[in-house]
């Protein structure tokens, strides 16, 4: 006796597990992607990922990773708490939500949402500037993504 999960769950986690390096694969590319997207954008101050060649953790990422840094990234909307507001309000195809690791991209801004009880201080002391976006890429077309991005960071 104990807990075992039904025939279908466990068909269902083996479903997964077998297209996971697939998935990661299509997450990781777009990441970078949007990464270096989002360096040259003029209304982001910052971008933090690890897959980028200026990250301080990149030679991390090249040794035990295989370059493949992740599917989350960080970056700054400039306007601050307002501006990412306003970023998040205006996108289309990216899910506004606080999770991670899905195979649709998610956006959060930290200090409106999870960490909204915070004051300033708070918050600089978590590490959560009040400009900051989470994003969680998902597997979509990195040509759908982007366009997205833009136009809600031209909104904000």
């Amino acid at each position: 006796m104990g807990a075992a999960i039904s025939p279908f769950n466990a068909f269902l986690i083996l479903q997964g597990i077998e297209t996971l390096a697939l998935r990661m694969d299509r997450i990781c590319d777009n990441s970078l992607k949007i990464a270096e997207f989002l360096k040259t954008h003029p209304k982001v101050s910052w971008v933090n990922y690890a897959g980028l060649p200026d990250h301080k953790d990149h030679a991390l990422v090249q040794k035990y990773m295989g370059g493949r840094a992740s599917g989350i990234l960080n970056f700054g909307v400039k306007g601050g708490r307002e501006g990412g507001g306003k970023f998040q309000d205006a996108l289309q195809l990216v899910t506004r939500l606080v999770n991670i690791g899905d195979c649709k991209t998610l956006a959060c801004h930290p200090a409106s949402t999870t960490h909204r009880q915070l004051s300033p201080e708070e918050l600089a002391k978590a590490g959560v500037s009040e400009d900051m976006i989470r994003l969680s890429v998902g597997i979509e077309h990195v040509d759908d993504l982007i366009p997205d991005l833009d136009q809600a960071l031209n909104a904000a």
